[in-house]
C-alpha cells in the first residue's frame, strides 16, 4: 500500500474551518466582543472571530467536494470510471461508525433527560431525530420543526454532504462526457446565491437547505478538475493561494460590509476563493511535499481530526459553558475559557479517531477487501474527510 504525504495546506484550512465552528458554539454562549479583548481588538474583529461558523461549514462542503473528486480522479482514472459499489463502500465506512455511535450516545442522554441533550419541543421526538439523522434529512427537519439540541444540530450539514454523494457516482456515470458533468457542476455552483437568497422566509431553512450547500460541494469538485486537468505552475500556484487567502479573508471579518453590497453573493465569493486556495495548495504540493506554514501544526492536526472534532466537540462546549456560568465568571474574563474548549475538542477528536473511527475502518476494509491505496499521478491522494 502506498502511504502519502499530507497536503499541509488543505489539513490547514480544513483546520480552521472546525476551529471556526466551535468558535461560533462558544461564542454563541460566552461572548468574545463581551471579553477583555475589546478593550484592545475592535468588536467587529472579535465578532468575526465567533461569527463565521455557517460560513466555515460552506468552506467544509468545498474542501469535501474537492477531496472526494481528487480521490475519485486518483483512485479510477476519471469520474467517468468510478465504481459506485466501492465509492458507496467508502463512505459509508468512513462516515457510519462515529455516526451510529453518536446517535446511540444522544439517544441514551435524552432519555436519562440530561439537560443539553433532551429534545423537548412538541413538534420534535427522538425516534423522528434518529430517523431524520439516518435517513440523510435532519436539516428539512429542523427547517419544520426548529432547531435540535446543539449535538443533534451539528448533523444538517452531514444530511447534505451524503444526499449529495448518494447521486455523484450516478451523475459521473450518466455524464459519460466531461463537458456534461461540467456545466452541470457549474450551474450548480453558481446557482449559490439565488437558492439560498429564495429561501429568506425561513433562517432555519436558508441555512440549511439542501441546494446551496450542494453549490459548494459543486465548487470543490470543479476545483479537483481544474486542479487536475490544467498544468501546475510554481508562480500560478502562488497566485491561487494568495487570492484565495484574500477572499476567505475578506469575506469573514468585513462579512458585513460584502452582505449589504452583495447579499448572498458574499457566500459564492467565499466558496470560489475557498476553491482557489485550494488548487493552490494541491499544486504548491507538487513542487514542495514538504510545504507548511511554520507554527500550524497544532491547526493542521485538527483539520486531520475535522470529522471526528465536527461531531463530538459539543460534547465540550456544553460542559465547559456550564462550568463558566457555575464558577460565576466575570464575561470579560470568558476568552480564557476558549483555549481549554479548542484543547478538549482536540484531544476527545483524537481519542475517537484512534479508538472508534481507525479500528472501524481496518475492520471493514479486511471484512470487505477495500484498500485506501491510490495510484500516484503526480497529486497527492488526501484522506476524505
Amino acid at each position: 500500500m502506498q502511504v502519502a504525504r499530507r497536503n499541509s495546506g488543505i489539513d490547514l484550512l480544513r483546520g480552521l474551518s472546525i476551529v471556526l465552528v466551535i468558535m461560533h458554539h462558544l461564542g454563541l454562549r460566552i461572548p468574545l466582543k463581551e471579553s477583555f479583548l475589546a478593550y484592545f481588538l475592535p468588536k467587529w474583529f472579535l465578532s468575526a472571530l465567533i461569527y463565521n461558523g455557517s460560513e466555515a461549514v460552506f468552506m467544509f462542503f468545498v474542501i469535501s467536494g474537492f477531496l472526494i473528486a481528487s480521490n475519485t480522479i486518483e483512485r479510477w482514472g476519471s469520474l467517468s470510471a468510478i465504481e459506485p459499489r466501492a465509492f458507496y463502500s467508502r463512505r459509508a465506512t468512513r462516515i457510519l461508525p462515529c455516526l451510529l455511535i453518536l446517535i446511540a450516545v444522544l439517544s441514551c442522554l435524552h432519555l436519562l433527560h440530561v439537560e443539553n441533550y433532551t429534545i423537548d419541543k412538541q413538534s420534535q421526538s427522538l425516534p423522528s431525530a434518529i430517523f431524520a439523522a439516518l435517513g440523510l434529512y435532519l436539516n428539512w427537519y429542523e427547517g419544520l420543526t426548529g432547531y435540535l439540541p446543539g449535538n443533534w444540530d451539528v448533523l444538517w450539514s452531514l444530511s447534505i454532504e451524503e444526499a449529495f454523494y448518494l447521486s455523484f457516482p450516478l451523475a459521473c456515470l450518466f455524464a459519460r462526457k466531461r463537458w456534461q458533468l461540467v456545466t452541470f457542476l457549474t450551474l450548480l455552483a453558481l446557482s449559490l446565491p439565488v437558492t439560498r437568497g429564495a429561501l429568506a422566509e425561513n433562517e432555519i431553512w436558508q441555512e440549511k437547505a439542501y441546494l446551496p450547500g450542494m453549490a459548494a460541494i459543486a465548487t470543490g469538485i470543479l476545483a479537483a478538475i481544474l486542479a487536475k486537468e490544467f498544468k501546475p505552475i510554481e508562480r500560478h500556484a502562488t497566485c491561487l493561494q494568495v487570492a484565495g487567502s484574500i477572499g476567505i479573508i475578506a469575506i469573514l471579518f468585513f462579512e458585513s460590509l460584502f452582505w449589504r453590497q452583495i447579499g448572498n453573493g458574499a457566500l459564492l465569493i467565499l466558496t470560489l476563493s475557498s476553491a482557489s486556495l485550494l488548487i493552490g495548495c494541491q499544486w504548491r504540493y507538487v513542487f514542495n511535499p514538504n510545504w507548511s506554514i511554520p507554527g500550524t501544526t497544532w491547526i493542521r492536526s485538527c483539520g486531520r481530526l475535522s470529522y471526528e472534532m465536527y461531531l463530538t466537540h459539543m460534547f465540550i462546549v456544553w460542559p465547559v459553558v456550564s462550568h463558566f456560568k457555575q464558577s460565576g465568571s466575570d464575561v470579560k474574563w470568558g476568552i480564557l475559557w476558549y483555549g481549554p474548549a479548542l484543547a478538549l475538542s482536540w484531544l476527545l477528536g483524537t481519542l475517537v479517531a484512534r479508538f472508534i473511527s481507525l479500528p472501524a475502518e481496518q475492520v471493514i476494509h479486511r471484512r470487505f477487501q477495500l484498500t485506501n491505496s491510490v495510484p500516484s499521478k503526480g497529486f497527492a491522494p488526501h484522506k476524505v474527510p
